[in-house]
């Protein structure tokens, strides 16, 4: 019994009408638009539901204006669910009802911020991904690596908060659901995976000197490092502003390219993390830019000219023609 990963996410915005459009140029799908909700889709269904910050039934906030309100995990069947209810029937704001036709529980993690589960409505995908030829191992023969036009990405694929007690929170996820974990900033940052076998990590707590709530980033899982580049080219083209990136994460290996989100925090692309089993040994590191990033672009990559913001575009010649 394990949780599987996150079904879907809920923010609270103050301006519908931008978050719409926003997500759309992430690559998410419309499924549902009313006056007060919107309701996108990735890939293998995981949702990203956008409300109306006030709109009646939702959770309470970890922080002022727009941010993540609730996180839905999914399990695997109606056991695991009557499972996960009997660990935290006893926490805080325990709920146990139906929505949309399906059960779905939960409570408020010690950050306050409302935790759900209901068995997984995502469904498998495949899509056709870039391989990379190494000096070892090439399996891209008479091929050329793909280039995309814009990002579609398959799902949510983990959450970052800053915590009040990185400790109890981390303590919390791990004694009710089973998340174990990766790495850590020793207690500054903890990378949890929900699992055993899976990705670096689904959830990070990240505690600072101020003891500050609230949402640092969500995290939207594509194909390879190619789509990455290709997803951020075509935000950056509709003019949504980097935070951060592309670059690389050398605790998790993952790229990444960071933008800000109008519904809350920072958004993210990213690809290629490590993949981890129980015999992974969880490391410490101390915190710093190098530690965050191997390598980063400050400000983003112009979606016009393909060049860091403000350099000079393409001049039709090759960089080694002399004048």
């Amino acid at each position: 019994m394990s949780v599987l990963g996150i079904d879907q996410i809920t923010y609270g915005s103050d301006d519908l009408a931008t978050s719409r459009r926003f997500f759309a140029d992430w690559g998410l799908s419309l499924k549902s638009d009313a006056d007060d909700q919107l309701v996108f889709e990735c890939l293998n269904g995981c949702r990203v539901v956008v409300a109306a910050l006030g709109k009646a039934g939702l959770p309470a906030a970890m922080e002022e204006g727009p941010t993540l309100l609730e996180v839905v995990w999914g399990v695997e069947s109606d056991a695991d669910l009557s499972r996960y209810a009997a660990a935290i029937a006893k926490d805080k704001d325990f709920v146990d009802g139906e929505v949309e036709g399906a059960r779905r529980i939960g409570c408020t993690d010690p950050n306050g911020l409302a935790v759900r589960l209901q068995v997984s409505r995502k469904h498998p995908v495949q899509v056709d991904c870039g391989a990379m030829n190494t000096w070892n191992v090439k399996p891209r023969i008479n091929q050329a690596a793909p280039v995309y036009e814009r990002a579609t990405p398959i799902e949510v694929g983990h959450v970052v908060f800053f915590v009040a007690d990185v400790q109890g929170t981390s303590a919390f996820y791990a004694d009710r659901f089973g998340f174990v974990a990766s790495d850590s900033y020793p207690n500054r940052g903890a990378f949890m995976r929900c699992a055993q076998e899976g990705g670096h990590h689904d959830l990070f707590l990240l505690q600072l000197p101020s003891g500050k709530r609230g949402l640092n980033h969500v995290a939207f899982t594509v194909r390879d490092i190619h789509e990455v580049f290709g997803g951020g080219l075509h935000f950056s083209r509709c003019g949504w502003e980097t935070q951060l990136g592309p670059g690389r994460h050398p605790v998790s290996s993952a790229y990444f390219w960071y933008f800000k989100n109008p519904a809350g925090g920072l958004i993210e692309y990213y690809a290629d993390e490590d993949q981890l089993t129980a015999d992974w040994q969880p490391r410490e590191f101390e915190p710093g830019p190098t530690v965050f990033a191997e390598w980063a672009v400050d400000g983003g990559l112009d979606g016009n000219t393909r060049r860091q913001r403000n350099a000079d575009g393409p001049q039709g010649k090759f960089l080694t023609e002399k004048k």
